[in-house]
């Protein structure tokens, strides 16, 4: 007669007790169990007994292929119902783990080892873990249930693995980067008439201009040097329609010249609108003038000498300095080049970008004393910044407060890898892959 388990063995182990018994096995004489290979889903399994409770697991081989994500530790969930559960596990997996991309060199020594209870096939088949979670690049959360807990270490070549997905971690990838302001997209109610004021008034060149029928909309490129080192624009002329709402968000675009007078003088003779005649700006020295293109859109023009970037700054207004500085800096790795409060106007601006303000293109963040939110229009569209990685740029994106509107990927037909997002404000940004930039040019 079988002898009841001990009141303490899981019902796993009540039910090796009681198999034991049934072939004649006591605890006592039960023989220990011994090295063995299995099968399982196609991949091979070393067992090594270290233990009545644990067996030493390794998987053999690990495709050289196969680029996991995942931190040098984490744990899995077993369900005691895991014959009817193929969910019980998760994995605490990291992305940025590996500085140089969002996929981890694979483990030199092809293996993992595993330290895991007995009823080794019930714990590993449902505690697998899908590839969609393993590979991807958000941290999966634990299930928390009536679980047997399994403790897994990864061993093998984790160097580039051994950090965890912290802010700090991020922040850091962030600010190493290559990171450039490429341009900026507007849209306008007649190409030809833009093309013309821009080439004639601001002296600017015809880059390259692209119609794309099917999709009812032509576009052209201006600026003042190739694509590829500086900052330019893209307008944006959709089929049939004239008109668009520029909106109180969007400020103006900035221009350096050597002469800010003889600029304005030229400018009037084609035709344009001055809105602030030159002179130097409130409470500085600089010498400044606003104009207004054909379709409404601002221009300052910066009395500066000789520059790299003449195409200088982008002005948008923002309900919360502070808040927007804190994401610029953080999540798209800008920096905070000066900060001005004007009590006297009621109003604060803050300089952000890669590089020198006289030296490169800037994002002017405005904040109007009490004004919390602006009306955007449909007339500008987004700025695009380039980046060696889509994928981790969205990842820090999301971790500092900013919401994804196109999931990292390529395009169709270009294959140009890009994620799009918005501030906490709402102005648009759109990341491009670096090498799918220069490729797309040439």
């Amino acid at each position: 007669q079988s002898s009841p388990p001990p009141s303490h063995l899981s019902p796993c182990r009540e039910k090796r007790h009681r198999d034991r018994e049934g072939k004649g096995e006591t605890s006592a004489t039960a023989s220990p169990p011994q090295n063995q290979e299995r099968k399982l889903c196609g991949k091979v399994f070393w067992i090594s007994p270290l233990s009545e409770d644990f067996y030493m697991v390794r998987i053999i081989p690990m495709a050289a292929s196969i680029r996991p994500s995942f931190s040098s530790s984490f744990r899995l969930c077993n369900s005691t119902a895991a014959s009817r559960s193929s969910t019980a596990a998760a994995a605490s997996l990291s992305s940025f783990a590996s500085p140089s991309s969002k996929r981890l060199p694979s483990l030199s020594s092809g293996l993992l080892e595993m330290q895991i209870f007995t009823d080794l096939e019930t714990v590993i088949h449902d505690a697998a873990i899908r590839q969609s979670e393993l590979f991807g690049l958000k941290p999966s959360k634990p299930w928390r249930q009536e679980c047997t807990s399994i403790r897994v270490a990864a061993a093998g070549n984790m160097a580039q693995a051994s950090t965890t997905a912290t802010p700090e971690n991020v922040l850091e990838w962030v600010k190493q980067d290559k990171r450039r302001m490429l341009h900026v997209v507007y849209r306008v109610g007649d190409l030809d008439r833009t093309i013309k004021f821009y080439t004639e008034c601001l002296g600017m060149k015809l880059l390259r201009k692209r119609d794309i029928p099917e999709e009812r909309y032509t576009n052209a490129f201006l600026g003042y040097g190739p694509e590829d080192s500086q900052f330019v624009i893209e307008l944006t002329y959709n089929y049939g329609i004239e008109n668009y709402d520029i909106g109180a968000g969007f400020g103006h675009f900035g221009i350096a010249v050597e002469d800010v007078a003889k600029t304005v003088e030229l400018i009037k003779a084609k035709g344009g609108k001055v809105t602030r005649e030159p002179g130097p700006v409130k409470g500085g020295s600089t010498v400044i003038a606003f104009i207004e293109d054909p379709d409404g859109y601002k221009f300052e023009l910066l009395e500066r000498g000789p520059t790299p970037e003449p195409l200088c700054q982008v002005m948008l207004r923002v309900g919360d300095l502070d808040r927007s500085i804190n994401f610029y800096e953080k999540a798209f790795g800008m920096e905070l080049l000066r900060k001005r409060d004007n009590p006297e106007y009621k109003y604060t601006i803050a300089m952000m970008g890669y590089g020198p303000e006289d030296k490169s293109t800037v994002l002017e963040l405005t904040y109007n004393y009490g004004v919390t939110e602006y009306e955007k229009g449909n007339a500008y569209a987004q700025i695009a910044i380039g980046t060696d990685d889509v994928y981790k740029t969205a990842e820090a994106v999301k971790l500092f407060g900013g919401k994804i509107t196109r999931e990292p990927g390529p395009l169709p037909g270009i294959n140009t890898k890009i994620t799009a997002c918005l501030d906490p404000d709402g102005w648009k940004t759109v990341f491009v892959d670096n090498t799918d930039f220069i490729k797309e040019l040439e």
